[in-house]
């Protein structure tokens, strides 16, 4: 499933075969949480942005439109007309940050609605029902989000849940995957570790999710309010564990220059809503750094959002135009905005899947990482 293709240092350049296609690794993955680009992106808009694999969340699309009402029109690659690799997170994210009044049992989880306040349950069998009726090609074991900081013992005995969950996560998508009706019988099954930022726990939780072969795993947890460098600490610590021959996640990551930092410390899959929410806001990642296209000084800029990128807003329009289009609260203004963002960030992977297939990838990351996060 994963091919390793070459190294450098510890980063890697690699493939990973799927049901809807093969990804070429470092990838970042775009967030599409309810089936959709918030700021007005179709799949064929992805297409065109040179995206791999979109990502949608299970407690969204469980809550609204159903997760079998997608399962009757044929999973959600045929709902958004997707054809390229999906993943689906678990929903524990969401579950833990979003819901309220919930109640944490061996079973899962006891939780309110954040729509409606309805009472719902999710545990690890339930989270993979509903992610085998979505049908994506990797599904997101089920597990608790802890908060940094979080006492260590709470810490430790959360991770030994979440190593069962997992446990029951592999043997519930087994059976669904065995059925004669699945949606995508190929779906696979990734593992999460935990551990906040306490490295024994983080070491010890690694070296027994590995033990389950699974086709992937990620490093979830991280991104939630610790630095930068305790981020990359934590990574250090555990990518030594992680087995080489499968694909690595670094979950809700981050910045262009979190995205090299990690690549360079062995992370192959990316995913963040920063682009798009940022985007929608006006904050734009150009090669030279990030610029706010409402200032003043764009209002009469006839040059691109970056002369450098070739995505279809900037071959087209003009930093005045774009930046008159956020003054006047049009809705264009929000989509050329996460259109660019969304391409910048796709086609900074291709770059740094580039500079590793050509050996220049220390040279890329010198050159990079610190100017494409820097304000201008």
């Amino acid at each position: 499933m994963y091919k390793l293709l070459k190294k450098e240092g510890r980063a890697r350049r690699g493939e990973f075969q799927t049901p809807h296609g093969t990804v070429q690794t470092p990838v970042f993955m775009n967030v599409g949480t309810q089936g959709a680009i918030k700021g007005a992106l179709s799949a064929e808009d992805l297409k065109n942005i040179g995206c791999q694999v979109e990502l949608s969340n299970t407690y969204h699309l469980h809550l609204r439109p159903g997760d079998e009402l997608v399962r009757d029109m044929g999973g959600l690659h045929k709902f958004m007309t997707w054809d390229g690799p999906i993943l689906t997170d678990s929903g524990g994210f969401q579950v833990f940050s979003l819901a309220t009044l919930r109640k944490i049992k061996e079973e899962g989880v006891s939780f309110n609605s954040h729509i409606d306040g309805r009472k719902i349950f999710m545990g690890p069998e339930e989270s993979m029902r509903i992610q085998s009726n979505l049908g994506s090609d990797i599904a997101m074991a089920f597990d608790e989000c802890i908060k940094i900081p979080s006492p260590k013992e709470y810490v430790e005995k959360s991770c030994d849940r979440t190593y069962r969950w997992l446990v029951r996560c592999k043997a519930a998508l087994g059976e669904y995957n065995s059925r004669d009706d699945a949606v995508n019988p190929g779906q696979m099954l990734f593992g999460i570790n935990q551990g906040a930022t306490f490295k024994d726990i983080r070491i010890s939780h690694m070296k027994k999710i590995a033990e389950l072969d699974l086709p992937g795993y990620a490093i979830g947890g991280l991104a939630v309010g610790e630095s930068h460098e305790e981020m990359y600490d934590t990574i250090e610590a555990v990518e030594e564990h992680m087995p080489q021959d499968k694909p690595r996640y670094l979950m809700g990551v981050g910045t262009p220059g979190n995205i090299i930092e990690s690549v360079y410390r062995g992370v192959d899959f990316f995913d963040c809503v920063m682009p798009a929410r940022n985007g929608r806001h006006g904050h734009l990642f150009t090669w030279s750094g990030i610029i706010n296209i409402k200032n003043e000084k764009y209002a009469r800029d006839e040059a691109p959002i970056d002369p450098m990128c070739d995505c279809p807003v900037c071959r087209r329009f003009s930093r005045a135009y774009v930046r008159h289009l956020f003054k006047a609260e049009e809705m264009l203004a929000m989509r050329f905005a996460v259109m660019h963002n969304l391409y910048f960030y796709n086609k900074l992977t291709a770059e740094i899947r580039k500079s590793l297939d050509e050996g220049s990838f220390a040279e890329f990351r010198g050159k990079y990482s610190k100017i494409l996060d820097t304000r201008i």
